[in-house]
């Protein structure tokens, strides 16, 4: 049998829908369905993230539509009982006597008599179309109850009842499908706003100030509350103006932490239970607070470290949160914490740069402390690790967690790394340039790379000048333009494989060209490839680690230096990288 309610979580009783658009559509086919099937009360209801099915349209007698609409019922209980269903084709047929659903708590039943007679429908019989993902599980469910001829269909009404569902059932999946697409788009689009609106503000105060109406309109929320750690909570959209009690800051600030370290949101509900690691107490001096019918609390950071919080306040019979929102605010948590980590460095920088102005060197001083603020817990971290990976009572599940942590570490020491990188070619001039022989550069480090290449039976040849090409730029810039450029035609190379590297000079020009014949980029990836932080949606190149920000790094290097970059390729035919610099 199926669980008790009680064994259930508890369902946020005044959401709805998040598309009013959906259901109103969904309304001419529940009526349509009542004037040709006979049957006076039909309805649609949708599986909830949380599982319960929500009654999103319904037609029938007022009493009906008052208990029905927006009702919520156990999806596991539906579930059972139709194991013991007559198949009808695309509906299921659970007679009254075979199943233990609690209708009248669950449900809705007419006044009609409740005898059983062979025949005559009994108003707990059970009469659904069910549809369901590609994965099997339960998507939606169109129900009918109450016919009006007060009798079960016989085989000739049922054979057209079942055309009619059918119909029915792939319109509703239609619409069911088009508001899940137009729920991503939206929240796809909110988040590339918000990241673009953060990054480009060079302040806190700015950057929160400029997403905030993003924020809401994009996750259809009623107000914004923020709290970066060290600071004052503040309303940043529609929020209460009174500051919260110390209390409820120290709760807040106690779950975003754990949150953060988990890599996950919370949803604050009245009748939820509360978020790991706080109590009903703690819940409702939250909920109390913030006057709101549910809150999202959104842990903000940069690594491994929290920096704060924001909260996303609805308020009663507003839609509850979606999976689909929830994945997106934490992403849009590690997307605005590394952009709120930045705009603090840049006003950092700002104010130091004005109280110490008089000292040229500061900017190479910053970085330097930056550096070592994130490299130091990383290199804990990997210590750590080592310790852990050498320890002989390890269990195999324990070594492979340990093992996965190392891959996310060095990992996250190539971002760092790489964002260090960022930071330093920020600057469109070079700050000290000298004439440098690219030639021998290239030389270098083509034999670098044929020897790890080697092992993977790819050959690594370098086309070069006799003659010294000399550029006037930054060594280790001029450095890291080749080293990315090869290691990635290495990389995205399979065994066997040939990377040519070729040097030339022309009048005033030297042409480094990189050639693979690896897995290709796609046209559509070709005009993002230089782009920060963009990744390929190609599987291939996805299979293979990357921070997306290594091409976008040699164009600022390139761009520095007043030259050019372009890039050839065909997909699954290899890439061409070409790189123009000025002669010196």
């Amino acid at each position: 049998m199926s669980q008790q309610p009680d064994d259930f979580e508890r369902p946020v009783r005044g959401s709805r829908w998040s598309d009013d658009q959906a259901r109103e559509a969904l309304l001419p086919i529940v009526e349509t369905l009542a004037a040709v099937t006979g049957f006076e009360v039909i309805g649609v209801s949708g599986v909830r993230d949380d599982g319960y099915l929500h009654q999103l349209s319904v037609v029938g007698p007022a009493d009906a539509r008052e208990v029905l609409l927006d009702s919520l019922a156990p999806v596991a209980m539906l579930v059972d009982a139709l194991t013991e269903a007559d198949d009808w084709g695309a509906l299921k047929f659970v007679p009254h006597d075979r199943h233990s659903l609690d209708i009248d708590r669950w449900g809705w039943t007419s006044d009609a008599p409740r005898e059983t007679v062979p025949g005559v429908w009994h108003p707990e019989d059970i009469l659904v179309a069910p549809m369901h993902h590609a994965d099997g599980s339960l998507r939606a469910v169109l129900g009918f109850d109450a016919p009006r001829d007060g009798r079960v269909p016989d085989g000739a009404e049922r054979v057209l009842l079942d055309t009619y569902a059918r119909q029915a059932c792939r319109a509703i999946a239609a619409i069911l499908e088009s508001e899940r697409l137009a729920e991503q788009v939206r929240l796809a689009d909110a988040a590339a706003d918000i990241v673009r609106q953060a990054t480009g503000s060079m302040s806190v105060d700015d950057a929160l100030t400029q997403c905030g109406p993003s924020i809401v309109d994009g996750f259809r929320a009623d107000a914004l509350w923020t709290h970066l750690f060290g600071s004052e909570p503040r309303p940043v959209h529609d929020a209460a103006p009174h500051a919260p009690p110390p209390a409820l800051i120290d709760i807040l600030a106690r779950y975003a932490a754990a949150a953060w370290e988990q890599q996950t949101v919370g949803v604050f509900a009245p009748e939820r239970r509360p978020p790991e690691p706080l109590d009903d107490g703690e819940l409702t001096l939250v909920l109390e607070f913030l006057e709101a019918e549910s809150l999202l609390v959104v842990p903000l950071g940069a690594g491994t470290e929290c920096l704060g919080w924001i909260g996303l306040t609805r308020g009663r019979g507003n839609a509850e949160w979606s999976v689909g929102e929830t994945a997106v605010a934490r992403d849009l948590g590690r997307d605005l914490g590394r952009a709120l980590a930045n705009a603090t460095t840049y006003e950092r920088e700002h104010r130091l740069v004005q109280e110490l102005q008089e000292l040229a060197d500061y900017k190479s001083h910053l970085v330097a402390t930056v550096s070592h603020e994130l490299r130091t817990p990383l290199t804990s971290i990997v210590g750590f690790l080592e310790l852990l990976e050498g320890d002989p009572g390890l269990s195999d599940r324990s070594r492979s967690a340990v093992a996965a942590i190392q891959r996310g570490s060095t990992r996250l020491s190539r971002v760092v790394e790489e964002l260090l990188v960022l930071h330093r070619t920020a600057d469109s001039e070079l700050d000290a340039a000298r004439k440098v022989d690219f030639a021998a550069i290239v030389a270098d480090i083509v034999d670098l790379n044929a020897g790890p290449a080697a092992r993977r039976d790819i050959s690594v040849t370098g086309r070069l000048t006799d003659e010294p090409a000399w550029v006037l730029g930054a060594q280790h810039e001029l450095e890291h333009i080749v080293a990315n450029l090869v290691s990635n035609a290495v990389k995205y190379t399979p065994d066997g494989g040939h990377v040519l590297v070729a040097l030339e000079q022309t009048e005033g020009t030297v042409l480094l060209t990189c050639t693979d014949d690896g897995i290709g980029i796609s046209a559509a990836d070709q005009a993002h490839v230089f782009e920060e932080f963009y990744r390929s949606a190609d599987p291939a190149a996805m299979h293979q680690a990357g921070t997306g920000l290594g091409l976008a790094i040699v164009r600022r290097i390139v761009d520095r230096h007043g030259g050019s970059i372009e890039v050839e390729s065909v997909l699954g035919s290899g890439s061409t990288f070409r790189v123009w610099l000025p002669a010196a």
